[in-house]
């Protein structure tokens, strides 16, 4: 990861630091993620130094996950710039733009008070709006401003084709139904341009709380930061000033796997979706099960052979669906500890079951059901601990 920054104060060796009464609480910094935007950083600098500098002490900075000379073209646009412009290329870029939006935001001052304000490069959020956004949080005493295309006087002109909007508005729609208390008053969490106080997400970056996944970074910050006020202000989503469209089906699957690791950050709402996906195994196992048998093959050996049908599928459920982000060990080492348990499990529920029926005098069905439940929630604790334990937080210096 490189760094460099440049205007008029060096923003790795001299921190803003606005004064006057209140001055702080007007502290505006800019946070741009890019990705090969080369033709469009230098108008979004022009646009923004004819916006801020005479209202708000500001800064801006870009993190940038190009392959193009989108840095370099940064680094000459902001020697006429009159605030601080920093960029951070990153090699890796972990967490897609909405992991670069959370990088940004780390490199300033966890302690200051003022405003984050996240938009895109292409000029697709209009920058004159910038100073409106933090002016209406300060007036309202909101904590999260979002600049809606869903409110009277938006507009969403700027998606192009009708195949993005209809895939923007139901993404809309899935996420505010997954969320209906957390996103209530938010009418567009998709919205890639808002405003937050510093002060609302300094604890999330301080315990490494946030853990985008592709660009939707204002979903992540207003379920896991939980903004106890939010405003909103309409605005014109504009075209594209230069470059092409960066939203592909795998951003729109990056976005469900997103929306999924939220909803099941709960422990209770993760084991819930473990057996769920549990249930669905059923499928490939009866099949498998078919198969096997219509061959000739002894039911026995069958049973074996078709629940290891069952165990890949669910694998593979859960790697995509609900342990994404906990994939730190070898896939191999991930599927061997996952089968030895699913098949672990198979084994002790039939003694389990000997047990309750003869020793304790249950009935059959309840001895079942009882087994059932209590290695399915055996299984479940165990394949966190033992195959998708998370990694500890390692806190930023």
């Amino acid at each position: 990861m490189t760094r460099f920054g440049t205007g008029a104060e060096e923003l790795d060796t001299a921190p803003l630091r606005p004064s006057g009464s209140g001055a702080g609480t007007r502290t505006v910094t800019v946070v741009v993620p890019t990705f090969n935007e080369a033709g469009n950083v230098g108008e979004l600098l022009r646009r923004l130094t004819e916006a801020l500098p005479s209202r708000f002490p500001c800064e801006v900075v870009f993190v940038d996950d190009s392959t193009d000379d989108t840095a370099d073209v940064i680094r000459r646009a902001a020697r006429s710039c009159p605030f601080p412009v920093t960029v951070i290329h990153r090699d890796e870029p972990v967490g897609g733009l909405g992991g670069a939006v959370v990088e940004g935001m780390r490199v300033v001052d966890p302690m200051g008070r003022g405003w984050f304000v996240v938009m895109d490069a292409d000029l697709q959020h209009p920058p004159d709006l910038v100073p409106d956004l933090v002016d209406a949080g300060i007036r309202e005493g909101a904590e999260l401003v979002v600049a809606s295309r869903y409110r009277p006087g938006g507009s969403r002109a700027g998606l192009a084709g009708g195949y993005r909007v209809a895939v923007s508005r139901s993404a809309t729609w899935l996420a505010k139904g997954t969320f209906p208390r957390l996103l209530r008053g938010i009418s567009d969490p998709m919205s890639g341009f808002f405003a937050i106080r510093r002060e609302t997400v300094a604890a999330a970056l301080a315990e490494e709380g946030l853990r985008p996944l592709g660009y939707k970074i204002l979903l992540e910050l207003a379920v896991r930061c939980r903004p106890a006020t939010v405003t909103e202000l309409p605005f014109a989503f504009q075209d594209r000033f230069a470059g092409a469209s960066k939203s592909t089906a795998r951003e729109g699957f990056r976005f469900l796997g997103h929306l999924t690791a939220l909803r099941t950050a709960a422990p209770v709402a993760r084991m819930l979706l473990f057996g769920l996906i549990g249930l669905t195994g059923f499928l490939p196992n009866l099949l498998g099960l078919h198969l096997l048998t219509g061959t000739g093959l002894h039911y026995l050996p069958a049973e074996i052979v078709a629940n290891q049908f069952g165990v890949v599928w669910n694998f593979l459920l859960i790697e995509v669906l609900l342990f994404r982000d906990r994939r730190h060990r070898h896939w191999a080492d991930r599927v061997a500890r996952f089968a030895l348990l699913a098949n672990a499990d198979l084994l002790l529920r039939i003694p389990l079951i000997a047990v309750l029926v003869g020793a304790l005098h249950f009935g059959v069905l309840p001895a079942t059901a009882l087994a059932l439940l209590t290695t399915f929630v055996l299984r479940f604790a165990a394949t966190e601990a033992l195959v998708y334990l998370p990694r500890k937080s390692r806190k930023h210096r």
